[in-house]
């Protein structure tokens, strides 16, 4: 074992906080999963007819087949701003809504903490997995070094040892990048809080979508803008004309500060804005559950999902998957998981994708 992972007294890296700062230890007794928005009593109010159909078109779109990957890149200047909350929770809708793999790996050169918002059922890093890269062949050959949320969403953790972490580089991440897009139709990178980090050129390079973390605050909305700004100077302009912009924990009862100037600026920016309403759960920082979560929370995760996946035709039309009147092109598309061949042909049965008809869904593995 490498001798920078131990502590004085012989332990790994982070044994101690793993035991004695665990959720068990310091969260307060369970609470029960809260009622969530869209119950049957909804039937019985004026216009609920109207609503749960447009539901449903929001569904559909979340549930849009992913015939190849979709990468998505969480980012921000400032750390503590809901970064890898925002990872987790729209990771964890988007698993849960489309029953579909999806994967967030932790990109963090400074001792990521995307691992602890699940359960871990692993010891196994990103530096691990990247060790084993020749030898991986398959899905479960990946599985093997994930944690799995229960609404489906795939965590690979990093190393708690920053002095490790900075190990893992640009070539690393694109190599990471490339097993799991065979393998995970969307990808969530939880980057590092800066921008001039090896990985980071990668991240930028091979995301499909970005989406900057802000904070209701003049520190945090101005850090957010400047990452924009930045991300324009270097040749990224076209990722920040679709980027969205998710301002973190917002107050209901905040009165300093004006939110909706906030906003504003960032619709000029952006493709579009999200606010995530402040949620004890998440504030909590530990395992993330979305029956845990505020109903506005959960909708405000929701709805960032829908923005998310308006983009998944373009990227899949700039790939020669879908045509710009929706159907899918008379070539071969990649083979799905599991199957062997070169390739699966659109013509009849497979015809027009439909909704929830993406790449299938591995059972958990407990």
């Amino acid at each position: 074992m490498d001798p920078r992972r131990q502590e004085q007294s012989g332990s790994p890296l982070g044994y101690t906080a793993a035991v004695e700062l665990s959720s068990d230890r310091l969260i307060n007794s369970k609470k029960k999963p809260r009622p969530q928005s869209g119950n049957k009593s909804s039937r019985f109010r004026f216009g609920a007819k109207k609503e749960e159909a447009e539901r449903q078109r929001k569904l559909d779109l979340i549930r849009t087949p992913v015939l190849s990957c979709y990468r998505i890149a969480v980012i921000s200047l400032k750390g503590g701003v809901g970064k890898t909350t925002t990872t987790t929770a729209l990771g964890s809708t988007l698993a849960s809504e489309r029953q579909d793999k999806v994967i967030a790996i932790d990109a963090n050169p400074d001792a990521g903490t995307l691992g602890r918002r699940v359960r871990r059922e692993t010891g196994a890093t990103i530096r691990d997995l990247v060790t084993a890269i020749p030898y991986i062949n398959s899905y479960m050959d990946i599985r093997r070094f994930t944690s799995q949320a229960t609404s489906g969403l795939e965590i690979l953790a990093n190393d708690v040892d920053p002095a490790i972490s900075t190990t893992f580089n640009d070539d690393d991440y694109r190599r990471v990048i490339d097993v799991l897009g065979k393998q995970y139709p969307i990808i969530l990178t939880d980057s590092g809080t800066g921008l001039l980090y090896s990985a980071m050129r990668g991240v930028l390079d091979l995301a499909d979508q970005l989406i900057i973390i802000s904070t209701p605050s003049v520190d945090g909305a101005s850090s957010a803008s400047t990452t924009l700004d930045w991300l324009a100077a270097h040749g990224y302009s076209e990722l920040v004309q679709r980027s969205v912009t998710v301002i973190s924990g917002v107050r209901e009862t905040g009165k300093m500060i004006k939110v909706e100037d906030i906003v504003a600026h960032f619709e000029t920016r952006c493709r579009g804005v999200v606010t995530i309403p402040f949620d004890e759960h998440l504030a909590a920082g530990a395992e993330l559950d979305l029956g845990l979560m505020r109903p506005k929370t959960r909708e405000a995760y929701f709805n960032l999902s829908v923005l998310i996946a308006e983009d998944f035709a373009r990227a899949q039309r700039e790939q020669g998957l879908w045509t710009s009147d929706g159907n899918p092109p008379p070539q071969l598309a990649p083979p799905l998981p599991g199957q062997q061949g070169q390739g699966q042909s659109y013509a009849p049965p497979y015809g027009q994708p439909q909704p929830g008809a993406g790449w299938p869904q591995q059972p958990p593995q407990r």
